[in-house]
Parts: structure tokens; C-alpha cells; sequence
């Protein structure tokens, strides 16, 4: 499974995926792009789960449209400490999809 770390999601996320086939829009070289254009760059490259933690992103853009999961953890940090807290969650819910 390929899951692609939003810019707004901190990169110290990764380690605690490690089962996963996980990308930074960073590491990438995608940093500042639209959201529009990076859901299509997902779909391109194979992306099975965006994670982020815009909350905004699903009033802003025609989701519907993409054919990636989007995944909005319902943070108001991009800490590494917080964010972790909802991994036991969101593992959960990937047997299923």
C-alpha cells in the first residue's frame, strides 16, 4: 500500500508507518502544490492513501473525482506525538479497505 504524507503532515510520521510504502510530498518534489494538482499526481504515481491533516481540502476540491483514499486526521498540530495517537485507529480501518 502506498501512502503519500500530505506537506502539512510532519515527515517524522514515516518511521511509525514502516509497514507501508510511504512518500513525503517533500521528498518527492512536490512541495507547494495545489491541492488540485496533487491529488492528480497521486492517481499518477500510484497512490493508494493521502494523508493530511487539511481539514479544509475535502470543502475545496471535488474528491469524488479522485480515485485515492483520503485520509484527514483530526489534528490541529503536525507533531510527531500527536499524530501518533491516531495510527492505532487509522491501521484499523486499512484491513477493511
Amino acid at each position: 500500500m502506498k501512502i503519500l504524507l500530505d506537506e502539512c503532515v510532519t515527515k517524522h510520521l514515516k518511521p511509525h508507518l514502516s509497514g507501508y510504502q510511504v512518500s513525503t510530498v517533500r521528498e518527492l518534489g512536490w512541495s507547494g502544490v495545489k491541492n488540485g494538482k496533487l491529488m492528480t499526481l497521486c492517481v499518477e504515481n500510484g497512490f493508494d492513501i493521502l494523508l493530511t491533516i487539511d481539514k479544509n481540502l475535502q470543502h475545496q476540491q471535488n474528491l469524488e473525482k479522485y480515485p485515492v483514499t483520503i485520509i484527514i486526521l483530526n489534528s490541529y498540530s503536525s507533531k510527531v506525538e500527536e499524530l501518533v495517537e491516531f495510527l492505532p485507529e487509522f491501521e484499523l480501518q486499512l484491513p477493511s479497505y
